[in-house]
C-alpha cells in the first residue's frame, strides 16, 4: 500500500514538472520571439481611412510592446507599381508579416505572397483569397460595414420622423442623399443598407445617390452634397474620405437656413459639423491585426487564432466582435429615444436576429442588368467573403444622379 502511494506521488511530481517545463518553454518561446510588422498606406495617419489602420498598428505596438517593430509606408498609391515596390523593400526589411489596406493592392499582394511563401500577407477589403490560385499565406480580412450603415440609417429615419412631427418637412419630403466614391459593390451594398435602415423607420422614405469617381476629394465630395441639398435631400450620407460633404450640410444650415443633416463615415464629423452631424460609423481593424500579429508570433494559422464565420483564408465580424463601431454621437441633437434605437439595433445584430438586405424591393445589379434580385429572398451580404458583394440598385426608390460634368 505503502509502494502504492510513493509510486504514485513519483509520478504525480513528475507530470507537474513536465507540464511546469512546457508551460515554461512554451512561454519563453513566445516572449523571446520577435517580429517586424509591415504595413501599407495609400494615404497618411492625417486621412480618415489610413488613420483608422494606423489606430490599429499603433494598438498593436502597445500589446505586444518589444515583440514586435512595425514598419510603415505612407501615401503608396494603388496603380503602377508603387505598391510592388513598396513590398519588396519591407520583405528586405525583414517583415514576416505585410498588412496591405487598399483594395487596389489585392492583384499584386497575391503575386508576392506566392513568391514569399514564409511571409504572411494580409489584405484588407479585398475578395480574392479564396479564389484560384489559393495562396496559403495570403489573407483577406474586412468588417460588417453593412451593419453600421444600417444603424446609421436607423438614426437618419428617427431624425426624419422627429423632423415631420416637428413640421418642418412633411412626408413626401423624406429624402436622404449619398455622396459615393464609384460605383462599386462595396459602395452600393453601403448605401443600399443605409437606406433600408432609414426605410425601417420611414416606409415611405427614398434616396438620391451622386458618386464622386475619387475616394477623396474634398471639393468634389461637397459639390455632390451640395447638389444632393439643392434637389431636396435633408439628410446626407457618404462613402467617401473627406469632409467635405459633412461641411456641406453644415453650412447650408448656418449660412442658408436649410434644413439638412448629416450622418458620417470613418470619423466623428461632430467638430466640422456641430449642429449637423448625427453620427458616423467605421470599422474597427484592430482586433484583426492584433489576432494576426498573434498568431504568428505563435506560429500559428491566422484563421485559428483570429475565428470567424467565413471559410478559408478569410474573416468578416461586425458588432458581435467589435469590428465594426458607431462614433461621433451628437448628443445635441440625437435624442434619448434615438439612443435606444441604436442599442436595439446593435444588440440584434451581435444576436443574430437582424436581416439587412430584405423586403418587398428588386435590384438590378449595376454590372449586369439581367441580373436582377428581389429581396422578399433576403440577400446575405457578407456570407461568403468579407468583401461587400451587394450591388443591386433598388428600383424606384434610390435615384443614381448624372455626374456633374456630364
Amino acid at each position: 500500500m505503502k509502494r502504492k502511494y510513493l509510486i504514485s506521488a513519483a509520478t504525480l511530481s513528475i507530470i507537474i514538472a513536465v507540464m511546469f517545463l512546457a508551460t515554461k518553454v512554451f512561454t519563453e518561446d513566445f516572449s523571446s520571439h520577435k517580429i517586424k510588422v509591415g504595413f501599407i498606406y495609400i494615404g497618411d495617419a492625417g486621412t480618415a481611412y489610413t488613420n483608422n489602420f494606423y489606430r490599429a498598428q499603433t494598438e498593436a505596438e502597445e500589446v505586444f510592446d518589444e515583440r514586435i517593430k512595425t514598419i510603415a509606408k505612407f501615401n503608396i498609391p494603388d496603380t503602377g507599381d508603387s505598391c510592388e515596390i513598396a513590398l519588396r523593400e519591407l520583405i528586405k526589411e525583414g517583415c514576416s508579416l505585410i498588412f496591405t489596406t487598399s483594395y487596389g493592392y489585392g492583384e499584386v499582394t497575391k503575386r508576392i505572397a506566392k513568391e514569399f511563401p514564409d511571409i504572411q500577407f494580409c489584405q484588407a477589403t479585398a475578395d480574392n483569397a479564396n479564389k484560384e490560385p489559393i495562396i496559403k499565406n495570403y489573407h483577406n480580412f474586412m468588417g460588417r460595414i453593412y451593419e453600421g450603415r444600417y444603424v446609421s440609417g436607423i438614426v437618419a429615419g428617427m431624425k426624419l420622423l422627429d423632423l415631420i412631427k416637428e413640421g418642418r418637412i412633411k412626408e413626401k419630403d423624406a429624402i436622404v442623399g449619398y455622396v459615393g466614391a464609384y460605383p462599386y459593390a462595396e459602395v452600393i451594398s453601403g448605401y443600399t443598407a443605409f437606406f433600408l435602415g432609414v426605410r425601417s423607420i420611414v416606409p415611405n422614405a427614398t434616396m438620391k445617390v451622386g458618386y464622386a469617381n475619387t475616394w477623396s476629394n474634398y471639393i468634389a465630395e461637397k459639390q455632390i452634397a451640395l447638389n444632393l441639398i439643392d434637389k431636396g435631400c435633408v439628410i446626407i450620407s457618404q462613402h467617401s474620405d473627406t469632409i467635405g460633404p459633412a461641411t456641406a450640410c453644415e453650412e447650408a444650415t448656418v449660412t442658408k437656413n436649410k434644413t439638412v443633416f448629416h450622418v458620417g463615415y470613418n470619423q466623428s464629423m461632430t467638430d466640422v459639423a456641430p449642429t449637423t452631424s448625427l453620427v458616423s460609423s467605421r470599422i474597427n481593424w484592430e482586433p484583426y491585426i492584433i489576432g494576426a500579429t498573434e498568431a504568428v508570433l505563435k506560429g500559428k494559422d491566422i484563421e485559428d487564432i483570429v475565428k470567424t464565420p467565413l471559410k478559408g483564408n478569410d474573416c468578416a465580424a461586425g458588432f458581435d466582435k467589435n469590428w465594426v463601431e458607431l462614433i461621433g454621437i451628437n448628443h445635441l441633437i440625437v435624442s434619448k429615444d434615438i439612443e435606444i434605437e441604436i442599442e436595439k439595433a446593435i444588440k440584434q445584430f451581435k444576436n443574430g436576429s437582424l436581416t439587412v438586405f430584405k423586403g418587398k424591393y428588386e435590384g438590378v445589379n449595376v454590372f449586369d442588368e439581367s441580373d436582377k434580385w428581389n429581396l422578399e429572398v433576403p440577400y446575405m451580404e457578407n456570407e461568403k467573403t468579407s468583401a461587400p458583394s451587394f450591388c443591386y440598385i433598388l428600383n424606384d426608390v434610390i435615384e443614381i444622379l448624372p455626374d456633374l460634368d456630364s
